[in-house]
């Protein structure tokens, strides 16, 4: 009996050990392919400094980057679930989920990234008007965000106009992009990032809306032949985000660390960013892609529609019961420094 009993209490103890162990990993996914920027930029920061904190020991820091734990559209919910810890997500995937927190990709009148990106923290971060409109009753909060400098149209044939473009199918992410294509005549395409370049080479879609941060590591340019240069066709906010339950779950000086680093990178990769962009540019071009700014009259037209999609938007939400004016007003404030 006594040796039995020993037996019981061994394996109840490994039992409670393994189980201690799985609790200790922390994963950490997205769907950027390896080398992206902004992995390279937040995640290995991120991971590295979390690591030398002194109330991370016992705990195992694991990154699955190239959609390795699922498609770029269920990671939201596989972090709720708790199946990874920290997840890179698009509201733009995840519309239906949270339909106010793409405000940020409107074609509003802001130029850079850090101009968009800390409007939208200051109403994401934990408190903010759309953490508690979405964030919040999602189940996750928000760690790290980038707004992306503005979209350009980047096609695989050669266009002069935006009289060109129409009848074109564009890939666009969320629906912000996708009102203001079809706004211009043109056939938004709706579809996760990692699939462009297959459908681009096969010719199921014409052309992008894309920042020239993201040309290269996607390799779009090398089947690219026109863009544009100089106008907002739009943005992307990228958010990593780490379930509430896991939050918690963690020590308080690891819990304050990640939030104080999340904010930090924040404001200083939206600086990196918009360094980068020049040189992304020169680096386009170099590929043999011709870049051409639109004339003042595509331009004033472009404008005009980017305001009837801002407006039209809003109103939309506001049907549903969204608040999308509220939150629109709020980043319009934010973007105004107030």
């Amino acid at each position: 009996m006594t040796l039995l009993r020993a037996s019981l209490l061994a394996l109840a103890v490994l039992g409670t050990a393994g189980a201690a162990s799985a609790q200790t990993k922390i994963k950490i996914a997205d769907s950027f392919p390896v080398g992206h920027y902004l992995p390279k930029y937040f995640t290995t920061p991120m991971m590295e400094r979390l690591k030398a904190n002194p109330a991370a020991k016992g705990f195992e820091f694991e990154y699955y980057p190239a959609e390795q734990m699922g498609k770029a559209k269920d990671f939201l919910s596989l972090t709720q679930s708790g199946l990874i810890d920290i997840a890179y997500v698009a509201p733009g995937f995840v519309s239906d989920k949270m339909p106010t927190s793409v405000v940020s990709e409107l074609p509003l009148p802001f130029q850079g990234s850090c101009q968009a990106t800390l409007a939208y923290f200051n109403l994401a971060k934990p408190g903010g008007l759309l953490d508690k409109k979405e964030f919040a009753p999602n189940g996750v909060r928000l760690i790290f965000t980038i707004v992306l400098p503005p979209y350009q149209v980047i096609t695989r044939k050669p266009f002069a106009n935006l009289k060109e473009i129409e009848g074109m199918k564009i890939r666009a992410s969320g629906s912000a992009k996708e009102l203001l294509l079809k706004k211009l005549k043109a056939v938004p395409v709706l579809m996760p990032t990692p699939e462009v370049y297959e459908s681009l080479s096969r010719g199921t879609i014409d052309g992008v809306l894309f920042p020239f941060n993201s040309l290269a590591p996607y390799e779009i340019d090398k089947l690219s032949k026109t863009g544009t240069i100089g106008s907002n066709f739009g943005s992307f906010v990228a958010n990593w985000v780490i379930s509430e339950k896991r939050f918690q779950s963690l020590p308080p000086a690891l819990q304050k660390d990640l939030m104080a680093m999340g904010e930090e990178l924040t404001k200083s990769v939206c600086r990196q960013v918009e360094k980068d962009e020049a040189g992304d540019i020169e680096k386009t071009k170099a590929v043999g892609v011709k870049l051409t700014p639109l004339s003042k009259a595509d331009q004033d037209a472009l404008e005009a529609a980017a305001a009837e999609v801002a407006t039209e938007w809003a109103q939309t939400l506001d049907r549903r019961g969204k608040g999308g004016t509220e939150v629109l007003n709020a980043f319009k404030a934010g973007l105004a420094g107030k």
